[in-house]
């Protein structure tokens, strides 16, 4: 899936969803070696598991930030598969 982000300097997302785990995350634009730690971080993990973790996390003063949107894109995902 590629999902558009909003609010953040990140302007795309793209990962997959294989087996019931979260594959291949990667982030266009935003901070390199944040987001490359991010994405290695829920490698293999549930969608609903990295949407607990990583939803309403902020980045300084902006109400959202790139892990939130992984978040806000897993959550589009799960309603379309749905």
């Amino acid at each position: 899936m590629v999902y558009k982000t909003k609010g953040t300097c990140s302007v795309e997302i793209s990962f997959d969803v294989i087996d019931g785990a979260v594959k291949n995350v990667k982030f266009v634009g935003g901070c390199n070696g944040n987001l490359k730690g991010i994405s290695a971080l829920v490698d293999g993990m549930k969608p609903e598991d990295v949407i607990s973790k990583l939803e309403g996390t902020t980045c300084g003063f902006k109400p959202t930030s790139c892990p939130d949107q992984l978040a806000s894109a897993l959550k589009e995902y799960l309603a379309s598969a749905n």
